[in-house]
């Protein structure tokens, strides 16, 4: 499946989404929603403490990979709290105003 850049992330989103209504066993996001939400919040905590960590050094590499946890487990978290990257993207745009 190929996508547009920014169209993936919605598709990411709507993954996370039916993982959570599914709950598929063997799922890492699975595993997450049965944990609740104050252990995907920890998460996303943790990635962003490595993504500093990762952006004060000079590797792109692990920089870049720490992003992409950071936003995954953001997604996971706006799921668990049955809210959207358009609702966070709405916000952006009154403050833009």
């Amino acid at each position: 499946m190929t996508f547009q850049d920014e169209n993936f992330l919605l598709y990411l989103q709507s993954l996370i989404y039916q993982r959570k209504n599914d709950m598929p066993e063997g799922s890492y996001t699975t595993n997450l929603f049965q944990k609740g939400i104050n252990k995907i919040a920890q998460k996303v905590g943790e990635e962003a403490v490595e993504l500093i960590i990762e952006a004060k050094d000079d590797n792109q590499d692990k920089f870049l990979n720490e992003a992409a946890d950071l936003m995954y487990h953001y997604l996971v978290l706006l799921a668990a709290k049955e809210t959207t990257l358009n609702d966070v993207i709405n916000i952006l745009k009154e403050r833009h105003k």
